[in-house]
Order: structure tokens, then C-alpha cells, then sequence
């Protein structure tokens, strides 16, 4: 007599093994965005940080308007009076996703607010509830 597997038994460890990948696709995914939504957030700190750079030796004035990704935030001689040469503070990273960060209300040279991109229905993250109306990812002028 051979022994074998019955198609039942085959049949119960095939899906037994697509929930198990199911699950594991689903749990991957949400890790990608919440990486996503971390590196939102510590590009928005490196702008933060490099606006109040600016502010400090530019005569207390913050940059007029955000420049678009991959471009570079530069203290100019001809803005800032205080400097000898051209000073860069920062290449402006792109959305993970792709796009640019945004200026939300105000942006001048008195104060601004920035956002990451909106990625549809008014939400600025993936999986935090930061949207158009609670602006808690968003960043804006210290001082």
C-alpha cells in the first residue's frame, strides 16, 4: 500500500498558506507607509531647521517662498546682508511618493507653514490622521 497525501489534506495546507501570506503582505504594507510617513516627517524638520537657520542670519526674515524639490535653500549675499558668500542649507527633498512639500496658508517672509503633499480627500499621511483641518504633521515659523 502507498502512502500519499489526500487532495483534502493538499487542499487544507494550500490555504493555510495563502492566509499566511495574506497576512504578511498586508502587515508589509502598512510598514511601507509608516516609513513613509517618517521620512515625511523628518524631511519636514530639516526644512523646519533650516528655515530658522535662515531666519537667524537673514535680519529675522524667513525665505518668501518654499523652493521646489531637489532645488537648494540658499542664504543669498544679496538677501542677507550680514554674508560674505552664498551659504546652501539645504537641498529640498522630494515626497516619498514623489511631488513636493507644500506651503499651506502663509508662506512670506514673516511666517510660513508647510505640509507634505496631499495624497487625496484632504489627508497629508498615510497612517496618521493629519489632514487639512488638524495640521499636526504639518510645520511652521518658531519664532
Amino acid at each position: 500500500m502507498k502512502k500519499s497525501f489526500t487532495l483534502l489534506e493538499m487542499l487544507v495546507v494550500i490555504g493555510i498558506i495563502a492566509i499566511l501570506v495574506s497576512l504578511g503582505f498586508a502587515s508589509y504594507s502598512t510598514v511601507q507607509k509608516k516609513a513613509r510617513d517618517a521620512k515625511r516627517q523628518g524631511d519636514l524638520k530639516a526644512i523646519q531647521n533650516s528655515y530658522e537657520q535662515y531666519y537667524s542670519i537673514c535680519n529675522f526674515k524667513y525665505p518668501s517662498a518654499l523652493p521646489a524639490s531637489q532645488s537648494k535653500l540658499t542664504a543669498t549675499t544679496a538677501i542677507c546682508t550680514s554674508l560674505t558668500a552664498d551659504v546652501d542649507l539645504i537641498t529640498i527633498p522630494a515626497d516619498p511618493l514623489g511631488g513636493d512639500y507644500q506651503c499651506v496658508g502663509t508662506c512670506d517672509t514673516a511666517a510660513y507653514t508647510i505640509c507634505p503633499k496631499d495624497l487625496g480627500s484632504g489627508k497629508y499621511l498615510e497612517t496618521e490622521s493629519c489632514n487639512s483641518t488638524n495640521k499636526s504633521c504639518c510645520i511652521s515659523n518658531q519664532q
